[in-house]
This record gives C-alpha cells, structure tokens and sequence, in this order.
C-alpha cells in the first residue's frame, strides 16, 4: 500500500509535536508487583513534591516510558507554576500518549487560549467535537491541525466525516476528492469516500469507490472487508465471499475474513464497516496510526490510536495494534491491559487472549499466561496457534511431561487438518520428551525434525549434543555439531555444545579454544562460562578454572548447578571422575543450542 517515499514522508512528520521534546511515554498499569513498570505516584506522593521534584520525576517517567505517571508529575508540576507553558505542554502530550483524552482536551484548550497556532491541541479539540457532534467546530478545529503529508490526509479524512455528520456529503467527498498528495493517498481516499457515500445511501457510487480500493490493493484487509461487505449487500453472496476467499489465499484464517465467509456462506448481508461520522473517524485515525505503527513512527501512531479509541472504544484492530505498539517499545505489561479491553464477543478475542498470555509470561505471570491458554484450548481444541503458545510456555517453566502432552496434541491437530508436518512441533516436543527422561521418544522426534527439516542447525546441534552427552553416537555426533556450527558460526550457544562435545570426548585442548570463542559470543552466560572453567581445570589452567567457575557463579546460573560450581569452586574436579557437565537446561529448552 505504501512505498519507500512513505516511510521517508512519515520520519519527517517528527516535527509533528508542537513541544520541544517528543511525545514522553508509554502508560504501564503495575496492578501486580511483579511487573517491572513503574508505581502510580499517589496524592500523597504528588502533594510532597516541589514543582522541581514534580518535573524531574516526570522527565525520569518519560524516560522510562511510563506516560500514566508523567502526566500525573507533569500535570502536579503545573498546578503549583500554572502559567508555566512548558509544563502545560508536557501535560497535554503525556495525557494524550497515556490515553486519557478527557484531560488532554482540558489541556488542549488551555494551550489554544495562548497559541491559537498549536496543530497537536486543534486535532485533539477537533476530535472532541466530533465525538459531542458538533461537526462545524469539529471542521475548524480539524482544519487548522494540518502540517504535512501525513497529518494533512488524516485532516482531509476527519473533516470529511463532520462535514458527513453535518449533513453534507458532497462536501466531504469534493474535499476528499481534491486533496493530493503521495501515491499512497489514493487508496485511503477511495475507502473513505466509498464508506461515506455507502451511509450516505449513495449505494452505486460507493461500489465504485470501493472496487477502485480493492484495485489497488488486495491484500489490504480493511479494503477487503469493506469491499465484501457492500458486496453482500448489493450484489451477491459469491461475489462477497470470493472477495474474502482471496484474501484468504493471502493471508490465510485472520478471524474477521474468517467471520465474513462464514455469514456470507449462511447468506446474511453484512453492515457496512461504519455505521456513524464517530466510526469513520475511528477507522480514519485507526488505518494511519496502524500503518505508522508498522514503519518506526511510533510516537504519532500512539496519538492516532489514542483518539481512535476515544472514538470508538471497542475498535478491536485499533486495540491490538496499540498493544503491539506497547510490545515493540518493550513494554508487554501496558500491552496486557490493552488486550483485556479487546470485547468478549470480537472475533480477535482469541487472538488478544494468546499474545496476553505470551506478554503475561514475559513479565513473569506465567500461571495466569497458561490459565488463559487453557482457557482457549479448551473452547477449541483445533487452535494450533493457542496450542503452541501454550506449549512453548509451559517448556519456559519446565513443566516438560505437561509440554510434551501439549506439542503432542499440536500434531495431532496438524495432522487432522491435513496440513504439512511441522519440524518445530517436533523439535519442541523432543526436547520436552528428553528433558521428562523419555530418551527413545526424544530422539525418534529429533529425527522426525531432521527428515521435515534437514540440516536445520538447533536439531543438529540437539541431537548431537545429547549423543555426546551419554557418549553414544559419538563420531554422527560431532559431525553434527560441526555442521550446525558451520552454519551458525556466531550463535554462541551452538559453539559451546562444540566447545562441550570436545571437552566430552576428552580433548581438552580444543575445548578450550572452542569454548574460549563461545564466550566471546556469548559473554554473560553462565553455563559457557561454567563449561570454560572445567576445560581449563582439564588443562591444568587451575586459577582461570576458578575464575572462570566464580564468574559463573556470578551470573546466577540454574538453582541446581549453583552447588555444582560452589563444589567445583573449593575442590576442583575430581581426577577420577567424568568431566562435570554442568547441564545445558536453558539454552536446551528454548531451543537455542545444546
């Protein structure tokens, strides 16, 4: 939909925010003291604060990305200095990005009273007069909001939906129709003006419109929807559903496509995409901020969202496209709260539900994470993505009986559905099934994954290592390893299995040299490092042994190998003793190497 001159245009719209920094944060909600965001400042806290303390703590929260709590700083900054229009500003921008737009509009108004001029205060105040309906105001102030390519198409659009609202339709349609612009304006142009006159009960010349979107791209999902359902309205159902059938040759079982075949099989005709000025505006501010969203513009995409919602709060797609927003900032526990809002009864509930799980699980609320996925499993045994999410989880926690049961049930779906075996299904179930000691059954799926996907580098790299490990195997062994290195060179995990497989067979000297490279890749990990030291020890290199043991230490390696290296620490290894092989557990259960 867009080209290589978009993304260029899009940067260029950082002049956007109207204050001298960028817009400040992204909102955390910490309901559970395992998150790692930062704490709501309390009335209290507020109350104590100098206005210097107020603004420093504000500029950490943004800093951290923590919009919720700069706002509220900023926001008891300007209560004690309220003609100070810096603070004002900050306010305004950081209520905006933490979504709280009923404030910002209190903000943006207080903003206008000094600088008529301000674009970011006019779109926000604009918006709110379309959300009240007062749609000639709402025109003015969405007007004079324009600074550029981007925020010019997003006016155009937002105007167009109030002139609609009020009453004129040709209004809307001659000022979308004259605006021009890059090659990516067409296509919003038509879907917009083909969903006005569709409510406008200009039933033909919306059909136009919307064909000549669908022309232009195909695989846009909005368009296709749009498109499908005037479709089942004015043509007929197979005309619809070949709509959705080719998208779904695209991009195959998205719920809504999914959804829209279903009823237009039962031979219902679908509602138009808008039913109201408030949606079209929603899907305006929805369509851009997504595609910003996509291509690095992530501080003008969360303004576009944030009014969407405003708009229109239960827009499931604008929802999880802030969400994923959140997630690429590193931010899954705002992200968790975004996906809560997703209705019940959305069809991408289930989606929100599994990324939720994922973002529970990378904040350490893994018993909630797997609780939701069961919860999905259940509703529907068949949902290989829900299965999988689960399953992977459930290995993170090392609960490997519970995990290899669930890759299980994830094949058996597959192999239901008639679809291609996958060698991930396997390789994960495998090495569920060795680390829950069911070996036989580890290495027939090893080999499964190997005859799916060969030479894939980690399932090498596994089933070598596990060869060596029980000394079985050992000349495939190592071949193996050898050729999963070859082609991770620089995957620090595989070349300590390497570096390891050495020290297994007693050939100390490489070892060292392998697993010395090891570190060097990989630095911070403590089982290279563990590794290392028992190498060194086997070369006589008995005070870099301990070094390199103490170091590993250090790195707070696995509960049960802590022991290990402390006994290794005061005694060394033992002459008559194997070598220690200080397990591989975490770079063996998320799949990264030995």
């Amino acid at each position: 939909m867009f080209s290589n001159r978009f993304n260029r245009l899009m940067l260029a719209t950082a002049a956007f925010a109207v204050i001298a920094s960028p817009l400040p944060s992204l909102a955390q909600t910490p309901d559970h003291t395992g998150d790692s965001s930062a704490q709501f400042p309390s009335k209290i806290d507020l109350k104590s604060l100098t206005t210097a303390g107020s603004y420093l703590a504000a500029r950490h929260a943004s800093v951290e990305r923590d919009a919720t709590s700069a706002a509220a700083f900023y926001r008891s900054a300007l209560r004690t200095d309220p003609k100070n229009n810096e603070l004002l500003d900050r306010a305004f921008i950081s209520s905006l990005a933490d979504g709280d737009i009923e404030e910002a509009v209190k903000l943006a108004d207080r903003i206008l009273l000094i600088d008529k001029s301000n674009r970011v205060a006019r779109l926000v105040v604009g918006v709110r007069d379309l959300k009240l309906k007062k749609y000639t105001a709402a025109q003015s102030n969405i007007n004079q909001s324009v600074r550029g390519p981007i925020t010019d198409l997003v006016a155009t659009l937002l105007a167009g939906w109030a002139s609609f609202g009020a009453g004129d339709s040709k209004t809307a349609i001659a000022n979308i129709d004259k605006l021009v612009g890059p090659e990516w304006y067409p296509i919003f142009k038509d879907l917009h003006a083909g969903l006005l006159l569709d409510l406008a009960g200009k039933q033909k010349d919306a059909g136009t419109r919307l064909e000549r979107a669908y022309k232009l791209d195909d695989s846009a999902l909005r368009v296709a929807d749009a498109y499908a359902r005037w479709q089942s309205r004015h043509k007929d159902d197979a005309a619809a559903q070949a709509v959705y059938q080719n998208f779904n040759a695209k991009l195959a079982r998205h719920p809504l496509v999914l959804e829209g075949i279903r009823d237009t099989k039962a031979g219902k005709k679908l509602a138009p995409l808008v039913d109201s000025p408030q949606a079209g505006a929603a899907e305006a501010l929805y369509g851009i901020g997504a595609s910003l969203t996509r291509r690095g513009g992530e501080d003008l995409a969360l303004v576009y969202l944030q009014l969407s919602l405003y708009l229109k709060p239960d827009h499931s797609l604008a929802l999880l496209s802030l969400a994923d927003l959140y997630e690429s900032v590193k931010k899954p526990a705002m992200a968790i709260k975004v996906y809560e809002r997703v209705p019940a009864n959305s069809p991408l509930k289930r989606n929100a539900q599994i990324q939720q799980a994922t973002d529970l699980d990378a904040v350490d609320r893994s018993e909630e994470a797997i609780k939701i996925l069961k919860g999905v499993t259940a509703e529907d045994p068949k949902d290989l993505e829900a299965i999988m999410a689960l399953g992977n989880i459930e290995r993170g926690k090392k609960k490997f009986a519970d995990c290899a049961q669930t890759y299980t049930q994830g094949i058996d779906v597959q192999a239901a559905q008639g679809d291609k075996p996958n060698w991930v299904s396997y390789y994960f179930r495998g090495i569920c099934q060795e680390r829950s000691k069911q070996w036989a059954k580890a290495e027939s799926d090893m080999r499964k994954a190997l005859e799916l996907q060969p030479e894939q580098p980690h399932v090498l790299n596994y089933l070598g290592y596990s060869w060596i490990d029980q000394g079985i195997n050992l000349d495939d062994a190592m071949k193996m390893i050898k050729r999963a290195v070859d082609q991770r060179p620089d995957d620090g995990y595989i070349v300590d299995s390497l570096g390891w497989a050495y020290f297994r067979i007693g050939n100390y000297e490489e070892a060292v040299k392998t697993l010395e490279r090891a570190i060097d890749l990989k630095p911070e990990d403590p089982t290279i490092n563990d590794h290392l030291g028992d190498a060194y020890w086997r070369v006589g290199r008995t005070l870099e042994a301990k070094f390199q043991w103490q170091h590993a230490k250090d790195l707070k390696p696995e509960a049960e190998e802590l022991p290990k290296i402390e006994a290794k620490m005061e005694n060394g290894l033992p002459d008559d003793a194997k070598p220690a092989a200080a397990s591989a557990d975490r770079k063996k259960e998320d799949g990264k190497g030995g």
